[in-house]
């Protein structure tokens, strides 16, 4: 029974992203494991508050996760 966990900073996704999130890792799982494992396939996704989370050293907050996807510096 495989178990995949997403580990996310809070507030970076929304609701529907995660949705997405987890239905396309599942889809990746059953293309490897085969469909029959789908009904024993878990993922979950665990949300860290914002400054739980470093990068060399560096806290980072759902606003800095934000300034990367839009391009600019965090």
């Amino acid at each position: 029974m495989p178990l995949v966990t997403i580990d996310v900073i809070k507030d970076v996704f929304t609701p529907t992203q995660k949705k997405e999130l987890i239905a396309k890792v599942t889809e990746a799982m059953i293309a490897v494991e085969g469909e029959n494992m789908r009904p024993v396939t878990w993922v979950r996704i665990k949300e860290f508050e914002g400054g739980d989370w470093a990068i060399g050293g560096k806290a980072l907050k759902a606003s800095d996760v934000h300034a990367l996807a839009a391009g600019k510096a965090a």
